[in-house]
């Protein structure tokens, strides 16, 4: 997951500096590095909170998983 926010936030930052720049008429080799620094910049913010949403559904998905195993487990049990 971490691998997609970072591939749609990057992206965007980049393109968003782009529009920007070109309502504000502002020079190309400006606009490009600050651009390129906000794609970067922006990928990693979106590749850290990407794995910290994975893990936790993965976390989420992992405790309903267990709690129904527990469960089907004490009434196998009680059914004996």
């Amino acid at each position: 997951m971490g691998r997609t926010y970072a591939g749609i936030l990057g992206p965007l930052a980049f393109v968003t500096i782009l529009a920007r720049s070109v309502i504000d008429t502002s020079s190309v080799e400006s606009t490009m590095m600050l651009a390129t620094i906000c794609l970067f910049l922006f990928a990693g913010i979106g590749y850290l909170v990407g794995q910290m949403a994975d893990s936790i559904v993965i976390e989420a998905v992992k405790t309903n998983f267990d709690t129904e195993l527990q469960a089907r487990e004490a009434a196998k049990t009680n059914a004996s």
